[in-house]
């Protein structure tokens, strides 16, 4: 607790030192200088954009007067801003690579207005032929900090296109059947439509559906928040998300998409898009329903249902709000059958299992976003959430488990039935200001998050178990017949504060502040059930009663370099501070545990732009995570009678250190797009588990075995993982090579008898995939893959191999203009994987569709894995060298008929008084 309290007063003291010396060292200056009354200035703004509509960056821009000569550059969305200026009437020039220089223009604006914001100024290309090397001031592909942005209008696509077949067109993106999409070997988790989340940030809704002719820019955001979104300041990893801007001239619109399909083996599907688009108002509606084949069972159904609705508008001048309301209905029934061999150190132990089940689900999303411009220095964002979700669940299952001679005390066979219902809901509010100083970038915020989630969970169990003590089938039979009662409450409450100090033109010093608390009270509860109806008292041994909380303080102190748009170097270096607290009540065991522990983490980060289009970067990052509550209780846990946990009071925070390096270079005379990522993780003090086999203690079970789980820290845990992607365009884009690869090795630690074991997993995956595009009327993508898995494992038999090679093709070709045959094949080599199992499948997809109404309808019939063959295997490799192979849907061919209708119409948005739209990087509305 000492360690918190003194890292916390740090802190202030030094938020104290800060702000006093500000304000100590105006006080000096105005006492020892004096000043008259300065005369009254004003703010300039304006934006720099190109024939297209995109903002120019690092173009000059000089501003002169009788009283004023200053020059400034524009950021990376084109816009410049001059602050002081002395004269309502000047004269701009505006010059910039690749452009034509404008000629000087004079302006005379309102004496007395102290802000300024300008129409755009518009530049004219400038080409120059040498060599027959067109060189253009505007690349398709420019590498911003934490963004990737793509001009749309680079890209070709068909009239009445989706934004998925624009995306498929550019360099580095990989796009799913399923809508799913991953940028340069890494998944992209939202969607956002000019800077904002769009219908609940699903990816599949917003590609699939909104049209490829509305995009003005495609952009890849390494997003750290909407906190670090304002002040700048980053914390944490990030994720990646689309935004999607919108062209000018087709920034308002309103548009539906409506479907219907039948299909064989009782399938049905259907849908409806809807969304109304002005500028940053937003209006969408979606909701989908399927009735198909469980695609991850090996037998069963499951009918699915979803409903999104979004509303994004304002409120006067200030207030913009975003609702967001989502509910899914889920229910199905399965089939699973799994083969699994564990690697012990005295033996193997192989495992077979069937499991049936029927499942339902409700789950209900509500929020709502307030974001308040209080004033031009002042921002508040406040968001309520809630969230609510039950499930059923009935299952039976049987596993037949056997073992060398040497484990024979785990050989058994058992029955299963469970019936399981649950509650979850949950409640939250957050709450974001942001104060704005005179002094251009100082800025204060402070966030507060509050939220509160309640469990509730109740198991019927009954579990038949045949235990063999010999070779023999004879053994001891064993039933529970049970209900088990799970109450688990969480509290949440953080609060964080972000101060921001400009040391220069180029420099600042950023300070943050956070204290994090995690407050839980669980409640786990076993009575035998002694008939119907009737359930005897709480058995002590298979019961958890407890309560704890985890608070965790932080205090970074940061000096970032870098801040001009001009700056090729950008670094940033620093120190977080990190004290926590752990303490908590097993009730059911009379313990109790209070612990403390302080950790120091560098921060570093460092980017080289050589241009717009190439640039190379550097992060470190370093992450301590305490040991949890269960882990640390020095008890015997008989929860699970056949795997008792044991804690080790002794355990010390685990620490992982990450280092990420970046390079991308866009050629863009060549259109050649090189990207690289290596990343690589070391833990120290991992806590890893020791798997014990030990008698079991039950009088009735004598000579049977029992697994007991202890745990421990061990250092030497690491991974390493690298992802490249080469991409080429020749004639035009109508021919792009693509080539993808990504390369990892996974150094794991486990303990099994109190023996180390090591587990180095390498994998190996390339694919290279051209698309072909050589006319309009044509198109074909064949893709190969491969990919090499290896284990080696200390354990007695531990290594294996999987290679997997695959063929894939898909193509569409237009005909007659209104007819259109879309194919997709796939052809897998297995080799490795043991178990009876179809290791090539050959899976094929056709469709023939039919447009109507001037392309606004079309029907549709298809034909999904025509050939029938695929059955495959789901399959895993746990740490200990083994496998787990699940059977998963063996038939699979089924045809459907489908007709689709889309309705649109698109305008372009408009200033007031006919003046030019101003808009920020991401694409929102000024």
């Amino acid at each position: 607790m000492n360690y918190l309290y003194n890292a916390l007063k740090s802190g202030i003291v030094l938020l104290v030192l800060i702000f006093s010396s500000g304000v100590l060292y105006a006080q000096v200056q105005t006492k020892e200088q004096n000043p008259p009354p300065p005369l009254p200035t004003r703010e300039i703004s304006g934006i720099v954009k190109d024939s297209t509509d995109l903002g120019v960056i690092g173009a000059t821009v000089s501003l002169t007067s009788d009283k004023d000569t200053l020059k400034t550059s524009t950021n990376t969305d084109g816009i410049f801003v001059f602050r002081n200026v002395k004269s309502a009437t000047y004269v701009i020039v505006v010059q910039s690579i690749g452009y034509i220089k404008t000629p000087a223009m004079r302006f005379k604006q309102n004496d007395t207005s102290p802000r300024i914001v300008m129409d755009p100024i518009v530049l004219k290309e400038e080409r120059n032929t040498l060599n027959e090397v067109v060189i253009n001031g505007t690349p398709s592909i420019t590498y911003k900090t934490d963004t990737v942005e793509y001009k749309a209008s680079d890209y070709i696509v068909r009239k009445n296109a989706t934004v998925d077949e624009l995306l498929k067109k550019m360099e580095g993106m990989e796009v799913g059947n399923d809508g799913s999409l991953v940028h340069q070997g890494e998944a992209v988790t939202k969607a956002k439509l000019n800077g904002k989340e769009y219908l609940g940030g699903d990816i599949a809704n917003a590609i699939k559906n909104l049209p490829a002719e509305i995009v003005d820019k495609i952009q890849i955001v390494d997003d750290y928040g909407d906190q670090a979104a304002r002040t700048g300041v980053k914390d944490g990893d990030p994720q990646k998300i689309l935004n999607i801007t919108t062209r000018t001239d087709k920034s308002v619109g309103n548009m539906m998409n409506l479907h219907t399909a039948g299909g064989s083996n009782e399938r049905k599907e259907a849908g409806l898009f809807a969304t109304r688009i002005n500028g940053n108002q937003q209006i969408g509606l979606n909701g989908n329903y399927n009735d198909a084949i469980n695609l991850n069972a090996l037998s069963g159904s499951t009918k699915n249902a979803n409903a999104r609705f979004s509303l994004r508008d304002k409120i006067g001048k200030k207030i913009e709000y975003n609702l967001g309301y989502q509910f899914q209905n889920s229910n199905g029934d399965n089939l699973n059958e799994t083969e699994s061999l564990s690697i012990l150190n005295n033996g193997q132990l192989h495992s077979n299992s069937s499991n049936t089940g029927l499942q339902k689900s409700n789950n209900h999303n509500l929020k709502l976003e307030f974001e308040v411009n209080l004033d031009s220095s002042n921002y508040l964002k406040v968001v309520p959430t809630f969230q609510s979700n039950s499930t059923t669940n009935n299952g039976s299952s049987t596993l037949s488990q056997r073992g060398s001679s040497l484990s024979m005390g785990l050989d058994q066979d058992r029955r299963i039935t469970n019936s399981n219902s649950s509650t979850a809901p949950q409640f939250g509010i957050s709450t974001f200001y942001q104060h704005l100083f005179k002094k251009y970038r100082r800025n204060f915020s402070a966030q507060i998050d509050l939220n509160k989630n309640n469990q509730d969970n109740e198991q019927e169990r009954y579990n038949f178990t045949t235990f063999y003590t010999e070779a023999a089938q004879d053994g001891k039979d064993s039933i529970i017949n049970q209900i088990i009662a799970r109450k688990n409450r969480r509290d949440n409450y953080r609060g964080s504060m972000t101060y921001v100090e400009p040391l220069g033109v180029n420099t600042q010093f950023e300070v943050n502040a956070q204290v994090n608390y995690n407050g839980y009270d669980n409640t786990a509860t076993t009575r035998d059930i002694l008939g119907e109806g009737v359930s005897g008292g709480i058995i002590d041994s298979l019961s958890n009663i407890y309560n704890y909380s985890f608070t965790q303080g932080r205090v970074a102190l940061n000096f970032r370099y870098g801040m001009a748009n001009t700056s090729k170097v950008r670094f940033s270096v620093g120190l977080t501070g990190v004290p926590a607290l752990l303490s908590g009540t097993k009730v059911s065991l009379g313990t109790t545990t209070n612990r403390s522990s302080f950790n120091l983490i560098p921060i570093a980060r460092f980017e080289y732009r050589w241009s717009r289009q190439q640039r190379v970067s550097l992060n470190y990052s370093g992450n301590a995570v305490e040991p949890t509550f269960d882990q640390i209780q020095p008890v015997r846990d008989v929860t699970n009678p056949n795997n008792p946990v044991i804690g080790n009071p002794d355990l010390i925070a685990t620490f992982v250190h990450t280092l990420r390096g970046d390079y991308n270079n866009y050629i863009a005379n060549s259109k050649l797009n090189l990207s690289l990522n290596l990343n690589g993780a070391y833990t120290k003090n991992a806590v890893i588990r020791n798997v014990e086999t030990v008698d079991n203690p039950d009088p009735n079970l004598p000579g049977s075995k029992i697994n007991e789980t202890h745990f421990l820290n061990v250092s030497g845990v690491y991974r390493l993982t690298g992802n490249y992607n080469i991409s080429k365009q020749l004639n035009n884009r109508k021919y792009n090579l693509q080539l993808n690869g990504t390369v990892s090795y996974n150094h794991s630690l486990s303990m099994r008898d109190g023996i180390l074991n090591t587990t180095n997993i390498t994998t190996l995956d390339q694919r290279f995939g051209p698309k072909i595009n050589p006319t309009e009327w044509f198109e074909i993508n064949p893709n190969i893959g491969y990919k090499n898995e290896k284990s080696n494992s200390t354990l007695r038999s531990g290594n294996n191999e999987i290679n997997t090679l695959s063929l894939n093709l898909d193509g569409r070709v237009y005909l007659w203009d209104v007819w259109m045959f879309g194919y997709n094949g796939s052809k897998q080599f297995i080799n490795g994987i043991v178990g009876n199992t179809n290791n090539s499948p050959l899976v094929i997809n056709a469709s023939l569709e039919r447009q109507l109404f001037n392309r606004r309808g079309q029907i549709t019939f298809q034909a999904f894995d025509i050939l029938n063959q695929n059955n495959f295997l789901r399959t895993q490799q746990p740490d200990d060298g083994g496998y787990i192979n699940t059977r998963v849907n063996p038939i699979s061919r089924y045809f459907m008929l489908k007709l689709s209708m889309r309705l649109q119409k698109w305008s372009g948005a408009q200033g007031r008084g006919g003046r030019g739209i101003m808009r920020r990087g991401d694409g929102s509305f000024m």
